[in-house]
């Protein structure tokens, strides 16, 4: 009960999350120095922690294995996010976000080794179709903000972070929260740098007082509320439950942003996208709910 309580907290979190940054990017501020400034404060505020914790030895396996979780989950992942966002709706972020138990479901049964039965494959076809057809519909979208190419950074973006569910696993039951998001996030903030250094040494030259009090107000959530906080409850949730468990929560996202985002008038809601959304749902309740009894929870080191 406890890991569904954590991993329901951090999706609802990243859900308000998506509206956030729409407003952020729509006030001119450059994505790559977005997700820069994520990692880079996140880092700091989990290395900080650490010192108040017992300190963990991690084996030179394991660092290698949290650099890919760290370019996985937070790197590649943040950087795809944002920048596809600002091509596209938060509502079609928000839909694609919903796929991620599909993709997390592909990758255990490579990775883990966890069995795909018939109930689980065709959920899967219906999540992919529902995704196709909000990708290849957006081409003729007439609001929304909605955008091909966009919508496929997002979805790569997801994959990479069921990417990291998977891999992370093992990891989960080695170490503590703290100490896997510390490494996690150094690697990340190291290879978003080189993205974002000339738009931060710009913006290094503004003052505080140049930067309206909404925009301050949206970094200090995304990089506090939805990484710092939520990034440390999905991981301290892995620690009892399965991946694809894990990412079923990925459907609290959408019902959370598209509410707020069609509220404040950031998208409009079309039968394209209710399409879209019941058939990623469909496909998602098949697949979470397919499992068997005796599947094992197999975690090869």
């Amino acid at each position: 009960m406890k890991g569904h309580i954590l991993i329901l907290t951090a999706n609802i979190l990243f859900g308000i999350s998506v509206p956030v940054f729409k407003y952020l990017l729509n006030s001119g501020m450059p994505p790559e120095t977005i997700a820069f400034l994520r990692a880079a404060v996140t880092c700091i505020l989990f290395w900080l922690l650490s010192l108040f914790l017992p300190r963990q030895r991690v084996t030179h396996r394991d660092l290698g294995l949290l650099a890919v979780c760290g370019l996985c989950g937070v790197g590649i992942n943040q950087l795809l996010f944002v920048v596809g966002l600002r091509m596209t709706s938060p509502v079609d972020g928000s839909i694609i976000a919903s796929a991620t138990p599909i993709f997390a479901l592909l990758l255990a049964a490579v990775i883990l080794r966890e069995p795909v039965t018939k109930r689980k494959l065709l959920g899967v076809m219906l999540g992919v179709g529902g995704g196709l057809l909000l990708v290849f519909g957006s081409a003729h979208a007439a609001s929304g903000g909605s955008s091909v190419l966009g919508d496929t950074m997002i979805a790569v973006n997801y994959m990479v972070y069921a990417l990291y569910l998977v891999l992370s696993r093992s990891l989960a039951g080695r170490y503590s929260a703290v100490t896997i998001m510390k490494w996690m996030f150094l690697v990340a903030t190291v290879a978003l740098f080189p993205f974002s250094a000339g738009e931060l040494g710009h913006i290094a030259t503004f003052p505080v007082s140049a930067f309206q009090p909404m925009q301050l107000y949206g970094l200090l959530y995304v990089t506090v509320g939805s990484t710092f906080i939520a990034f440390l409850l999905v991981t301290c949730s892995l620690k009892s439950l399965r991946p694809t468990t894990v990412s079923m929560y990925n459907y609290v996202q959408p019902m959370v942003a598209c509410a707020i985002a069609i509220a404040i008038g950031q998208d409009v809601f079309s039968i394209l996208k209710l399409g879209s959304l019941l058939l990623v749902f469909t496909g998602v309740y098949l697949v979470t709910t397919s499992r068997r009894r005796h599947e094992p929870v197999t975690i090869k080191n």
